[in-house]
């Protein structure tokens, strides 16, 4: 059975990558005119050709970056990264260290702060005495206060279509859309714990599929209302006393199995329109529901011919729901270590790995497990145990088996892996090693961007921007300025019509 170390010395996808960089860019989708040598673009800077040109082209004249997302729970996201020096112990609760947060990933140019959000606490209700994650802001509300600290930089919070109404829901999104100048990107989920449901006056969670359908027709409740006014609906002429037009305001009048919804909704549009929508489709519903709904997916793979055939799906997906696919940004969750040399930052994942409370880690394993897989009295060396069935999150349920059997994983050994990313892509090296990476799957179609998931912080944030970033923008694979004032304008997605209104031109300021 392989050590840890063992596993960090493979050259698979789920572990450190070579050093060395790739000989020769592999894009299809590129300008590869061999008369040049290098093409000059005024948010991207010199491009070099002889990196193949590493930006796609969505059109012949418009240039497609990689796009990032910052995932930054104030108390880091390793399980153990409170324990770490560098990292305030309170920061999932401090607003101060939140504004920093933000403050810093507008530095690095990152399109989006990402939050995830839970309605009961971590890990299925069980507390162990050493996970920080058992308290945090509500993220609508933590946005809605750092939005003023910030100009370019999105904030994409996560709402559950299970427990919160569609008004409600449209309500609080358009008010942060408002707020943030047309920064804010809404995260569907259907939430996936039995605890969630006994919080909000239910024995029991909805099953799989049944969330699901909910959640489709949730979000089609939620763009109604975010259509209740055009655009121009405002007219505030103080002289004529009229403050709106009232032909271009509209009920939602939406009656279904799940929802009755009057409307209209009591928010204006924003700047960009309304909120993106975001989706982590992973199993066969979630798949379907982002392919329909979300304009930005998360998603989570270790290795990238599973990122290429999730990546194929979802835009076959698209096109089969009659919407453009180049409209539908995938972008898989990246944990990484960084350092100057590989072997910093292998100190810097032995660190953190030597701080993981054992509760904790078998805690994890349950969680990320569906939550009835008793490891009480196992042999913490020994293989993983067979997981009950689950309602909650199947696919995630999947990926933590898939990731044991693969690696031939003790118990042990899997919780001390999976602890930074929870089953998203992990990598351990140097900034050169990681920009490869990221390269090699966004030429190779396995993302359009990554979510980015900091060890923990700030510092595992600041590695990637002063390291990482610095490389991807050498190779012409990220921006050197925002292209635009909102969410859509950075990650080039269009401005969102209603159903009342003629097609407009936008175009970023």
């Amino acid at each position: 059975m392989p050590s840890p170390d063992s596993i960090l010395d493979q050259s698979s996808a789920s572990s450190v990558v070579e050093s060395g960089r790739t000989e020769k860019s592999k894009l299809a989708h590129v300008d590869s005119n061999p008369q040049r040598s290098d093409v000059a673009h005024p948010i991207y800077g010199i491009v070099p050709v002889s990196f193949g040109l590493s930006v796609r082209f969505r059109t012949a004249l418009v240039l497609t970056p990689i796009k990032l997302g910052a995932f930054l729970p104030g108390g880091g996201q390793h399980i153990a990264s409170w324990r770490h020096p560098d990292q305030p112990v309170d920061g999932a609760v401090n607003l101060d260290f939140h504004i920093k947060l933000a403050q810093e990933a507008e530095r690095g140019l990152f399109d989006a702060y990402f939050l995830a959000d839970g309605l009961a606490v971590a890990f299925g209700g069980g507390i162990e005495g050493g996970n920080a994650r058992v308290v945090g802001f509500e993220p609508v509300t933590l946005f809605s206060a750092l939005a003023p600290f910030t100009k370019h930089l999105g904030f994409i919070a996560t709402s559950s279509t299970t427990y919160e109404e569609p008004y409600s829901v449209a309500r609080k999104f358009a008010s942060l859309d408002l707020i943030s100048g047309g920064r804010a990107g809404w995260n569907v989920v259907t939430t996936a714990t039995e605890a969630a449901a006994r919080n909000f006056n239910r024995d029991y969670q909805l099953p799989h599929a049944a969330r699901y359908q909910r959640a489709a027709e949730h979000v089609s409740v939620v763009k109604k209302l975010w259509e209740s006014f055009e655009d121009d609906a405002f007219i505030r002429d103080r002289e004529s006393g009229v403050y709106f037009d009232t032909s271009k305001i509209h009920r939602t009048n939406h009656s279904s199995e799940h929802f009755r919804v009057e409307g209209p909704l009591n928010v204006s549009r924003s700047p960009q329109g309304h909120p993106v929508i975001v989706q982590a489709g992973q199993s066969d519903d979630g798949r379907d529901l982002a392919a329909a709904t979300a304009e930005v997916i998360f998603t989570a793979h270790q290795k990238l011919d599973t990122a290429q055939e999730f990546y194929r799906d979802i835009k076959a997906r698209t096109r089969g729901h009659g919407r453009d696919a180049n409209h539908v940004l995938v972008m898989p969750g990246v944990s990484a270590f960084i350092g100057r040399t590989e072997a910093e930052a292998r100190e810097k994942y032995d660190r953190l790995t030597s701080l993981i409370i054992e509760e904790d880690g078998l805690a994890l394993i349950n969680a990320l497990s569906g939550g009835e897989l008793n490891l009480v009295g196992v042999d913490l060396d020994g293989p993983l145990p067979p997981a009950p069935p689950t309602e909650g999150m199947k696919s995630r349920q999947e990926l933590i088996r898939r990731i044991a059997d693969e690696n031939n994983f003790s118990i042990r050994q899997l919780y001390q892996w999976i602890a930074s990313a929870r089953g998203h892509f992990t990598i351990v090296g140097s900034a050169v090693q990681i920009a490869d990476t990221l390269q090699e799957w966004f030429e190779n179609e396995g993302a359009d961007g990554f979510n980015i998931l900091p060890p923990w912080l700030p510092t595992g944030l600041t590695d990637f921007i002063d390291l990482v970033i610095p490389e991807l923008q050498r190779r012409g694979l990220f921006r050197t300025a925002y292209e635009g004032k909102t969410l859509r304008d950075n990650l080039g997605l269009p401005f969102p019509h209603t159903r009342w209104s003629n097609p407009r031109t936008e175009a970023a300021e």
